[in-house]
């Protein structure tokens, strides 16, 4: 048989040269075009950056916060609360709700930290009291330079 296997034989048919250089020619120009595009995908796509930590931030100016107020400030990429009680002290929170990460809030009519997707509630330590928040408010550290009201993490 020309051109083909032998009957009888399980070998397929022969390769030719000409079959061959074609092949080696495509995956060349294959892979040529391949590391010529992938530095140009790299730069379009670029890789992902974690946030840098953040530990302590200015979270206002205490003249700002009157008593009995709160105030949401950006705590890295997170919300924080910031509170004045009644008697003047000054307290912060993290402001994500333990129960769906929902922001919390002050209320001063009844002096408690608020949240309003499904009613959960803390005191004004952030101790979780009602509702179905599991566990309290991350507690943060303040500090008071002046005027200035600095948050810290890690109470």
């Amino acid at each position: 048989m020309a051109g083909g296997a032998m009957p009888g034989s399980n070998e397929g048919p022969a390769v030719s040269r000409r079959g061959l250089l074609t092949w080696l020619l495509g995956t060349s120009l294959g892979a040529t075009l391949a590391a010529a595009l992938y530095p140009v995908f790299r730069f379009v796509i670029p890789p992902e950056v974690g946030e840098a930590p953040v530990n302590r931030v200015l979270a206002g100016k205490l003249t700002d916060l009157p008593a009995n107020s709160g105030k949401i400030f950006r705590f890295g990429s997170r919300p924080g609360l910031l509170v004045r009680t009644p008697d003047g002290a000054v307290r912060a929170f993290s402001a994500a709700c333990t129960h769906l990460n929902c922001t919390v809030q002050y209320r001063p009519d009844f002096q408690n930290i608020w949240c309003a997707c499904h009613n959960g509630v803390y005191d004004l330590q952030g101790k979780n009291i009602s509702g179905p928040p599991p566990r309290p408010l991350e507690a943060y550290k303040v500090d008071v330079a002046g005027d200035d009201v600095y948050v810290t993490r890690g109470a």
